[in-house]
């Protein structure tokens, strides 16, 4: 499996930012091809030492491999995510992909 993982820093308009990527940015994402799973969350618990959380949201995307992925991101609707992005996080972004390998408890 390969992942994405997509942190937001806080945005200067927080109300904007999920109305935005709910009504708007969510759907593209979920058109993305070879998509096989996602999930987001915009309620970031803050640190136990009660600073303020690193960021304001994530998201995560499970593709089948890294082809998968790569074919995700170069298609029209992989584009049409990355052009859009600006549109709402004003905080901007930070992209991580990655293979994810499974783990077990022995």
């Amino acid at each position: 499996m390969h992942k994405l993982v997509v942190l937001y820093p806080q945005p200067t308009d927080p109300t904007a930012f999920v109305e935005y990527y709910e009504s708007t940015h969510l759907p593209l994402a979920a058109r993305l091809p070879g998509l096989a799973a996602w999930r987001y969350s915009t309620d970031i618990a803050p640190p136990p030492d009660g600073s303020p959380a690193p960021y304001f949201a994530v998201f995560e995307a499970e593709f089948a491999d890294a082809a998968a992925f790569r074919a995700a991101m170069a298609s029209p609707e992989g584009r049409a995510v990355a052009a859009d992005v600006p549109n709402y996080a004003t905080g901007g972004a930070v992209l991580l992909d990655y293979p994810a390998h499974e783990g077990s408890r022995s």
